[in-house]
């Protein structure tokens, strides 16, 4: 049994909620005192280890709820800063035994807390104990699990509380007391250990066992972990998780008597709400909605006209999701503030209206993006062409960049000194370039998230669109694209299955075969009929697992806590997802009231990391100085651009010019159906794109005790349904 387990099952056993899953019922009312005692970081066997180099304390991993199914799985670790703490308490006094410049190696015992220091962050932020920034870590890498992992000291230093937690995901299974073996990595899982962890660490702030606000958590991730930090904040202390929660053994969520829920927890004898929401969110390629990935990665395949299917199967399949996600739209009734979207999409020259955004099919109006176009369509353009903008507008803040002359010829040191904005942008567009770094890193923080490699397309036939043929791809075995270098997808060590059970594969965009399952078109929808059925009869709680992942159902409503701020960045040319999701995620946000900001990074692939002059610490400065009351307004840094040309031999920059026009005043410009093309080079989901025919990465989630996957959009089985004598005759030919 693990170090600190041992008073947290003598109390478990007390409320009878040891091993495996609680019943039904879960915990009642009467268990509230138990297990917030079995909670208590005071009550627990923490060991405390200081780190000189960055100045912080980290807490050795201890569980976040009463009843862990995995407890490898379910536990937490906390880093302090170190000018918040005055040293150890060994004995139990309240006073510091053991102080950092005596601390060596682990020291059991808790903290004492400086409520006086003040640590001033790198843009000039001022935070003390008591207003910390709390940045949750979000895992589940491909949406599958996480080991516990300690916490990092990334953020020491910026005056930040860093949390990592560990959460099942899934093909997670353990064995029941029959010796069974049960699967237990159906959604909400992910998510609820989050949750849970979440409430665990507001506790024992709320008891002043921890520094840190209650109020400034900031959920962030990559990839998977990305699509958990989005939901996390979007379903912020909504009651459709907590039986969940409770089933666990989750800290301040209990069911009453007469099925209400209390959430509250005791603080000095006074009940105190306790929440397990998030005051903002950034989010690296957040691989959600899922609900609507499929058609909107077919739909973005669709605008290129040139976009090479591997099958014809594959073809028609794209073409119908297509349509149905251009009724899925216009149905949404969507519109747009243009002055919180900053775009002037109806042409007046103002930004003073509100727009409705739809889909519409001409085929001889929008022949170059295959019939489609519309207003909804012009504001992705726009937000395309702004981030190509912002790019070249901040290549100043470029580190050891290699710049390069038309014929190839490294610039001297003195040219590169002299270059101006317009000359980088120039540079830029022309490829004429080699990377070094571009700033502050990436999301670091010891993060996990991100969903592997996929492989890229490497096969549409662009003509003079955009190539990548010599031009920079993320190379994810080696980390690229993986924010700080992270040498794979998640620190915890976890393999990230893909696939079914048996095949081991998942059908990337490279596949030549739709299905390795099923041998006709017949077997592949009778599976489907069959899977979507079973969803819609719902789990032990009457909840259909793809509604609880579905962000969009919970924004604004009435029973969230919206978080104040969402920023999602993702890789222009990433595969992964389809840009359309982060849109349409900013919609809901703005429309609910949220600050809400999207990014697509040019030439990002999937998972980028902090570009030019960019960080999380910058935008949780920047957000803190704009909503806290004892905020200060942040700014970011001025640019100090290179006075030194870097080593590259040639350049490996993707030339542009041949569809992007950069004028003398600095401003670029493409058609439309060139980005898409460029957007869609990097193509690495088969059609559809998640819920792919041998089940894609993400799919796992909604598996069942006897099954890790099963297919689970109502969108591709209309789409089969609808289309059946087409696509049955191409089916695996």
């Amino acid at each position: 049994m693990k170090k600190g387990f041992a008073l947290l099952m003598a109390l478990a056993l007390a409320i009878g909620c040891c091993g495996g899953f609680a019943g039904a019922e879960g915990a009642e009312a009467s268990d509230k005192a138990a297990i917030e005692a079995a909670l208590d970081l005071s009550n627990m066997d923490q060991e405390w280890t200081y780190s000189a180099e960055a100045d912080a304390w980290t807490l050795g991993i201890v569980t976040a709820v009463t009843n862990p199914v995995i407890p490898d799985e379910e536990g937490v670790s906390v880093c302090v800063p170190g000018a918040y703490v005055l040293g150890i308490d060994t004995d139990g006094d309240d006073e510091a035994d053991v102080t950092a410049a005596e601390a060596s190696g682990a020291v059991a015992g808790s903290l004492v807390i400086d409520d006086e220091a003040e640590i001033t962050s790198e843009n000039g932020q001022v935070y003390t104990a008591a207003t910390a920034p709390v940045i949750l870590n979000t895992g589940a890498a491909g949406y599958g699990n996480a080991t516990n992992t300690l916490a990092s000291s990334a953020y020491a230093a910026q005056g930040y509380i860093n949390v990592a937690c560990g959460n099942r995901g899934k093909q997670d299974a353990y064995t029941d007391e029959t010796g069974d073996t049960v699967y237990t990595g159906d959604a909400p899982s992910c998510l609820v250990d989050q949750k849970a962890a979440a409430r665990f660490v507001k506790y024992n702030i709320l008891l002043g066992n921890l520094p840190g606000s209650v109020d400034y958590w900031v959920s962030t991730g990559g990839s998977g972990g990305g699509a958990h930090a989005v939901m996390f904040a979007a379903t912020s202390n909504h009651p459709d998780f907590y039986d969940y929660q409770i089933e666990v053994g989750a800290v301040g969520v209990y069911r009453n008597e007469d099925g209400s829920y209390a959430t509250t927890v005791t603080i000095d004898g006074q009940e105190v709400e306790l929440s397990d929401g998030a005051w903002g969110c950034v989010a690296y390629s957040a691989i959600t909605p899922l609900y609507e990935a499929d058609m909107a990665l077919a739909f973005e395949y669709t605008l290129n006209e040139d976009f090479s299917y591997n099958t014809d199967f594959q073809k028609a399949l794209a073409g119908a999701l297509s349509e149905l996600y251009m009724t899925y739209i216009n149905d949404q009734e969507l519109t747009a503030d243009e002055a919180e979207v900053g775009f002037d999409l109806d042409g007046d020259g103002a930004l003073n209206s509100t727009v409705a955004l739809t889909i519409e099919y001409d085929p001889e109006q929008y022949a170059d993006t295959n019939g489609y176009g519309g207003s909804y369509l012009d504001l992705y353009r726009a937000e395309l062409t702004e981030n190509l903008q912002w790019y070249v507008d901040n290549l100043a803040y470029a580190e050891g960049w290699t710049w390069f002359d038309a014929d190839g010829n490294a610039l001297s040191d003195e040219a590169v000194a002299a270059m101006t904005d317009l000359d980088r942008a120039a540079a830029f567009i022309e490829g004429r370039y080699a990377k070094g770094s571009t700033g502050r890193g990436g999301f670091g923080g010891g993060m996990g998230g991100g969903m592997g490699p996929s492989g890229m397309n490497g096969k549409a036939d662009f003509g003079g669109k955009p190539d990548f043929e010599g031009g920079e791809k993320p190379d994810f075995e080696n980390g690229e694209g993986f924010p700080g270098g992270m040498g794979g997808p998640s620190e915890t060590g976890d393999e990230m299955a893909v696939g079914t059970p048996d095949a081991g594969t998942t059908q990337a965009a490279g596949s030549g075969v739709d299905s390795q399952n099923y041998a006709t078109f017949e077997e592949l929808l009778a599976a489907y009929q069959a899977d979507l059925d079973a969803l819609e009869m719902g789990d032990r709680y009457g909840n259909n697992p793809v509604d609880l992942y579905n962000p969009l159902d919970y924004i604004g409503d009435t029973n969230t806590e919206d978080p104040e701020w969402l920023r999602i960045v993702c890789g222009a040319v990433e595969g992964d997802i389809a840009m359309f999701n982060s849109l349409n995620l900013q919609l809901a946000a703005l429309s609910a009231g949220i600050d809400a900001t999207i990014e697509w990074q040019w030439d990002g692939g999937h998972v980028p990391g902090e570009v030019l002059g960019e960080s999380l610490a910058l935008w949780v400065d920047r957000m803190y100085g704009e909503y806290a009351d004892d905020g200060v307004a942040v700014e970011k840094a001025e640019a100090i651009p290179q006075a030194e040309n870097g080593d590259a031999e040639s350049p490996t920059g993707t030339d542009l010019s041949d569809w992007v026009t950069l004028s003398e005043d600095g401003s670029v410009s493409f058609a439309f159906a060139d980005g898409m093309a460029y957007r869609t080079g990097g193509a690495s989901k088969a059609v559809p794109g998640f819920d792919v025919i041998d089940y894609g990465q993400e799919d796992y989630v909604f598996g069942d005790e006897t099954t890790d996957a099963r297919h689970w959009s109502e969108y591709v089985l209309q789409a089969l349904e609808d289309n059946e004598e087409t696509l049955a005759g191409l089916f695996n030919q």
